[in-house]
C-alpha cells in the first residue's frame, strides 16, 4: 500500500489511536480529530505529536490530497467530516478494513472468542518476540515489552490480530473479525455478549460460524474443545481446513504457583487459572503452526506475566493479594473467580464486579449472571446510575441484581464512596481481593486503592 497521508475521524479511541501511532512510526503523515480524547490516548497521541490542536470536527481541513480516511466506531453516520470526505470522493476505510489492506500479503492469524482473545494474542506475541520472529500485530491491551498495541511494517511476513466480534463502523455493521480473512483462526469460547447489536444468542453464535467458514482449505482452525457452543459451531463448518482442538493441559498447583507437566519436563508459570491454561494451549497450537517448537514455546511462555488488566496482580502483601481483571461477561466472571479460588484455596476471596457494559446494565440480560459469583466467599456488585443514564437504560434496583445473580449474601453498591469505605473496613488477613470491570468504579484508582488495603 503506497498511500502516505491518512486522516483519522475519531482518533481518540483505544484501537484508533494505536493505529495512528503505528502509521506515524511507519512514516505516514497522520492527522486526526475527535470531540473528546481521554488518557491514556490523549497523553500517548501528544507524545508523538498527533494530538489534535482543538477538539471537534473540522470538515474544512479535509482536502483531496488525503489518501485515506480511517473511520472509527465512535464516529456517527452523520459526522460532518465523514460527509465532507464523501463529497471529496476520498477513500474511506474502517479500522479493520485498513488493517486488512496493510496485511493482505502476509500470513494472517486471527484470535476470536467471547473471552480470552487478548490473553491468547498476548501469549503468541510474547513467544514470537522471544523467538525473534518478526511479527506485525493488533492487540487490545498494553503488553510488557511492546511499545504500541498495533505494529505495521513492510518486512514482517506474519500479522497476528485480536479478532473482536463487535461492529466495524457506522457505515459497516459487520463484526470486525469478518474482515481479516484468517489463514490461521482460533476460537476460544462462545458466550452471549453485546446484546445491543446481537439481540439473540443464536444471532451471536452465527457470527462465529461465519468467521470459522472464512478459513480456506489449506488453513488451520484451532478451537477450544471444552466449550460446547464452539464444538457445535465447528461441527457445522464444512471446510477442509486443518482442525485442531485444545483443552486444559496437565498441570499442578502448589503454594500459589502453577506448573505445567509437559514432554519437555515441568514448566513453572507466572500465570494461573484453568482458563489461562486453556489459553496457553491454544497459543501453543498457533505457534506450532508458525513453526515454533514445543521446546521453544515452553521456554518462552514460562516468562509470560499476563496482559494488562487480565488477572493482573496489583497489590501483594503477606497473606493478601489483589487482582484486577477486565471480566464483564458471565463466563468471564465465573472463570476468573474460579482461577483465584483454585490458586489460593485456603484464602478468603472477596470478589467485586462492576456492571458497566450495555449488556450487563440491561435488566433483560442480568439473569445470565446467575451463579457466576458462586465460588466467591464474599461477592459485591457495583453499578453507576450515571452509566445507566449515558446508555439510556432504565434504573436498576438492588433487588433485581440480587435476584439475577442468585448469590447468597450478595452486596450491591451504587455509590463509590460507600463501596470504598466498605472495603477499607474489611479484615484482609489471609484474604484476596478481585476487582472485575471494563470500567473503573466511577474513577477509583484501583491499584493505589488496593495497595492501601491490608496494611
Amino acid at each position: 500500500m503506497t498511500n502516505n497521508r491518512v486522516h483519522f475521524i475519531a482518533i481518540g479511541g483505544s484501537a484508533m489511536h494505536n493505529l495512528a501511532i503505528a502509521l506515524h512510526l511507519k512514516g505516514y503523515s497522520v492527522t486526526g480529530s475527535d470531540d473528546e480524547i481521554f488518557d491514556p490516548a490523549r497523553a500517548r497521541l501528544g507524545s508523538y505529536g498527533l494530538l489534535p490542536a482543538q477538539f471537534g470536527w473540522f470538515p474544512e481541513k479535509l482536502d483531496p490530497s488525503i489518501d485515506s480516511i480511517i473511520l472509527g466506531m465512535h464516529a456517527r453516520g452523520d459526522n460532518p467530516e465523514l460527509a465532507k470526505a464523501k463529497e471529496l470522493g476520498l477513500k474511506i476505510y474502517s479500522y479493520p478494513e485498513f488493517l486488512y489492506e496493510q496485511s493482505k500479503d502476509k500470513l494472517r492469524v486471527v484470535i476470536g472468542g467471547s473471552h480470552g482473545k487478548t490473553s491468547i494474542t498476548a501469549m503468541i506475541l510474547h513467544v514470537l518476540h522471544q523467538c525473534n520472529v518478526d511479527t506485525d500485530y493488533m492487540v487490545g491491551a498494553k503488553l510488557e515489552g511492546f511499545d504500541v498495541m498495533v505494529r505495521l511494517t513492510e518486512a514482517a511476513k506474519v500479522m497476528v490480530f485480536e479478532g473482536d466480534e463487535y461492529l466495524t463502523s457506522a457505515l459497516d455493521l459487520r463484526p470486525k473479525f469478518h474482515l481479516y480473512k484468517p489463514d490461521i483462526a482460533l476460537v476460544s469460547g462462545i458466550a452471549w455478549d453485546h446484546m445491543n447489536v446481537f439481540p439473540t444468542f443464536g444471532n451471536y453464535i452465527e457470527q462465529f460460524r461465519i468467521f470459522m467458514n472464512m478459513v480456506h482449505d489449506s488453513g488451520s482452525l484451532i478451537y477450544c474443545k471444552e466449550d460446547p457452543e464452539v464444538l457445535n459451531a465447528v461441527d457445522s463448518v464444512p471446510g477442509k481446513m486443518k482442525k485442531l482442538p485444545y483443552g486444559v493441559p496437565v498441570h499442578s498447583v502448589s503454594n500459589g504457583k502453577t506448573t505445567l507437566s509437559t514432554s519437555e519436563g515441568e514448566i513453572p508459570l507466572m500465570i494461573f487459572g484453568q482458563h489461562n491454561l486453556m489459553n496457553l494451549e491454544g497459543a501453543r497450537l498457533v505457534c506450532n503452526e508458525l513453526n515454533i517448537s514445543n521446546s521453544d514455546f515452553y521456554k518462552a511462555i514460562s516468562t509470560f506475566k499476563g496482559a494488562s488488566n487480565r488477572l493482573e496482580l496489583i497489590a501483594e502483601k503477606p497473606g493478601f493479594n489483589a487482582y484486577r481483571d477486565f471480566a464483564h461477561a458471565p463466563s468471564k466472571l465465573k472463570a476468573t473467580i474460579q482461577a483465584v479460588k483454585e490458586q489460593f484455596p485456603n484464602r478468603r476471596l472477596v470478589a467485586c464486579f462492576e456492571l458497566h457494559t450495555f449488556s450487563s446494565l440491561n435488566k433483560d440480560f442480568l439473569n445470565q449472571y446467575a451463579y457466576s459469583m458462586e465460588k466467591a466467599d464474599e461477592a459485591i456488585v457495583y453499578f453507576s446510575s450515571h452509566a445507566l443514564e449515558l446508555k439510556k437504560l432504565p434504573m436498576l434496583l438492588p433487588e433485581d441484581i440480587k435476584q439475577s445473580f442468585q448469590k447468597e449474601g450478595l452486596l450491591v453498591f451504587s455509590d463509590t464512596k460507600q463501596f470504598q469505605k466498605f472495603l477499607r473496613n474489611e479484615k484482609w488477613a489471609n484474604s484476596n481481593l478481585l476487582l472485575m470491570s471494563s470500567g473503573n468504579y466511577d474513577g477509583l484508582q484501583v491499584k493505589e486503592f488496593a495497595e492501601e488495603l491490608g496494611e
